[in-house]
């Protein structure tokens, strides 16, 4: 089985070529941090535009690394949500083109679920179910992945996103852009101690996350206090946060044999650290991607759509768009605006 998996869900457009025994033939990324960095953060518009200037040719490349035509892949997998809804259009429409051009299958694959399922695609002896914190920039979701489309959602953030807040503390402290990088780098330099933060909900009664009431902390000591001391403050708190929510959800999950760590913050080294440790604790396995496989890539589309595709599961050419896309539509909704699905 050889998939082809197109990502263009934010700031990354990215294709790669990979087989259901886990090989990834080719792997092919075009990054927009020059593009965005001048205003601190992903601006949509232009995102979406440099999507579709990159897609096209990405593929081509793609195809030529791995020494194969489209008449040799047997699905097109290509990210239909969530996201920002110009750069899913981007990548949602030229995956339906390739599949009716082709006659191939299209698999419309969840975003979230490519970070859900990315483990498996490095480590082979990752079965279901596993316990998952899904941390990324949109996105703070503790789930239990139950199996390929089965979810149920434990936990997720009643404002902001981890990821969201590494990046306006990025933007705050003028560290640079991407965030969530600039941050850890800043914190290596501090003392996580220097600065008394807030642990928003750390200890409460209620399963959720929130980020919004950190965020606005760091911006009222921003000039108080030395970048570096900030950043690893906040890191330090963030940390607690997602270790204080995560032991709760193992509490709540006797029979996961496995604590999974996907999405873009799972590549920051503190939050790795930390959650092994309260795996092994908690007498758990604990399976990180590699952090390459962690940040927004096509591979894990890809991957996600040979899973899809091996169960049987394709679908429409006629199939919308969604910018949001839960995993766990039954789900509870729970209080906050700003509710990540």
């Amino acid at each position: 089985m050889l998939i082809l998996g197109l990502e263009s869900s934010c700031d990354e457009t990215a294709a790669a070529l990979v087989t259901g025994d886990r090989r990834v033939l080719a792997h092919r990324l075009a990054g927009q941090e020059a593009a965005h960095a001048p205003y601190g953060g992903v601006v949509p518009e232009i995102a979406a535009r440099a999507h579709v200037e990159a897609l096209e040719p990405l593929i081509a490349a793609t195809l030529d690394d791995a020494g194969v035509t489209l008449d040799q892949v047997d699905a097109i997998a290509a990210t239909a949500g969530p996201g920002l809804i110009g750069g899913v259009m981007v990548g949602l429409v030229t995956g339906k083109a390739l599949a009716h051009a082709t006659g191939k299958p299209l698999v419309a694959v969840n975003h979230l679920e490519g970070h859900a399922l990315s483990p498996r695609l490095s480590d082979p002896d990752l079965a279901f179910p596993y316990l998952l914190l899904l941390v990324s920039g949109g996105h703070c979701q503790l789930l239990l992945v139950e199996g390929v489309g089965r979810y149920k959602r434990l936990a997720t953030t009643i404002d902001d996103a981890a990821g969201e807040a590494f990046d306006k503390t990025a933007k705050l402290l003028k560290l640079g852009f991407p965030g969530g990088p600039a941050v850890e780098r800043a914190a290596a330099l501090g003392d996580p101690k220097a600065v008394p933060l807030p642990r928003p909900l750390k200890g409460a009664a209620e399963p959720h996350f929130s980020f919004a009431g950190l965020k606005s902390a760091v911006a009222r000591a921003v000039g108080q206090y030395s970048a570096e001391d900030l950043a690893a403050s906040f890191q330090a708190a963030v940390v607690d946060c997602l270790i204080d929510r995560t032991t709760r959800a193992l509490q709540a999950a006797p029979d996961a044999g496995t604590l999974v760590v996907a999405g873009g913050v799972a590549a920051n080294g503190a939050v790795r650290t930390a959650l092994e440790a309260l795996a092994t604790a908690h007498g758990r396995r604990f399976v990180a991607p590699p952090l390459w496989l962690c940040t927004d890539n096509a591979a894990m589309i890809a991957w996600a759509g040979a899973e899809r595709f091996a169960a049987g599961l394709t679908d429409p050419l006629d199939l919308p768009a969604r910018p949001r896309w839960p995993l766990d539509p039954a789900a509870e909704a729970v209080r906050g605006a700003g509710v990540k699905a």
